[in-house]
């Protein structure tokens, strides 16, 4: 496969729609009144392993032969793939290896070890566990899954922006969390085929700014030392195989501050009675402080993920006191 195509994504669909739930869409009064605009939430904080990697884990397991499968697989990990992986290889039967950073979220790592997979810790950045998964699939003989750079991967990601526009008429925008791409590269894809007058955003922390710099020069920019409260976002660089199609579809990248966003999961938790992680309300947060350029239209915004731990929450709360 050397594209993404809606009709790749429709098959993944096929395959792994039994393996996950097709998540509800929120909707708050309050969110549309203080916007001006009809917000429709996907929730994929709701989904199995409580985010949306468990959509691209399953179609790159089901995917692979199985006498790959019998090899097991290994994959790097700042948490919520990691967890995904190894939830789909604990339904499937495939041994995982998850490699993590060191100050992976306590909450990710509990439940990783809790499916099943073998954990290490490695490094801080992405670019450092991504090098160490890939090491041991050296080592071990193990299958490398990327967390985001491949087209099944990609094409199981793709499925929200399906359901997206099956469960809705006359969407004029849909808003994506970008960390690797993954996620809004298959959503953009799919959605863009299908209806290409929907407008695609999507929503990076400014201490995390990775895509929206690739996106102004023209070519991949690499970060270092990202500190943010959305963990999940903390990617050094957008996707070899990812980049183009953001360049090819996405309109543009919005970029929301560390208590903007604080305020988003502080916002979904009170009002909305939803418990979303960080990297799952820069979306949220985006239409909240007005980042997006359009105003009383349909828009739908990706909620990408709900793990969060207690102490990344006590620091929220503490951030908006101060």
């Amino acid at each position: 496969m050397s594209v993404l195509t809606a009709k790749q994504i429709q098959e993944a669909y096929e395959r792994i729609r039994r393996f996950i739930h097709r998540t509800t869409i929120l909707t708050s009064g309050t969110l549309n009144e203080m916007t001006k605009r009809q917000i429709f939430m996907k929730a994929e904080n709701f989904q199995k392993s409580g985010s949306f990697k468990i959509r691209g884990a399953m179609n790159f397991l089901l995917s692979m032969s199985d006498g790959e499968r019998r090899k097991g697989v290994v994959t790097g990990s700042s948490g919520n793939h990691g967890q995904a992986l190894a939830l789909a290889g604990k339904i499937l039967g495939v041994d995982v290896k998850v490699v993590v950073p060191k100050d992976a979220s306590a909450a990710k790592v509990a439940a990783i070890e809790g499916y099943g997979a073998k954990l290490e810790r490695f490094g801080t950045s992405s670019t450092e566990r991504l090098n160490r998964a890939k090491q041991i699939s050296m080592e071990e003989g193990r299958v490398f899954v990327p967390p985001f750079d491949h087209f099944w991967i990609m094409a199981g990601q793709g499925t929200v922006g399906l359901e997206v526009l099956e469960q809705l008429d006359e969407v004029d925008a849909v808003l994506v969390p970008c960390g690797g791409c993954g996620l809004i590269a298959g959503i953009a894809t799919y959605v863009k085929e299908k209806q290409p007058n929907v407008k695609i955003y999507g929503v990076e922390p400014e201490k995390s700014n990775s895509t929206y710099l690739s996106l102004k020069a023209g070519h991949r920019v690499e970060l270092s030392n990202i500190q943010t409260i959305a963990d999940g976002l903390r990617t050094a660089s957008p996707g070899e195989l990812t980049f183009p199609i953001v360049q090819k579809y996405v309109e543009d990248v919005l970029l929301v501050s560390e208590k903007e966003i604080a305020q988003a999961v502080v916002f979904l938790l009170e009002r909305c009675k939803v418990l979303v992680e960080p990297s799952g309300a820069v979306t949220v947060a985006a239409v909240m402080f007005e980042k997006l350029p359009l105003k009383h239209k349909k828009i739908v915004v990706i909620l990408s993920g709900g793990n969060v731990d207690t102490e990344r929450l006590m620091e929220i709360f503490t951030m908006l006191r101060n």
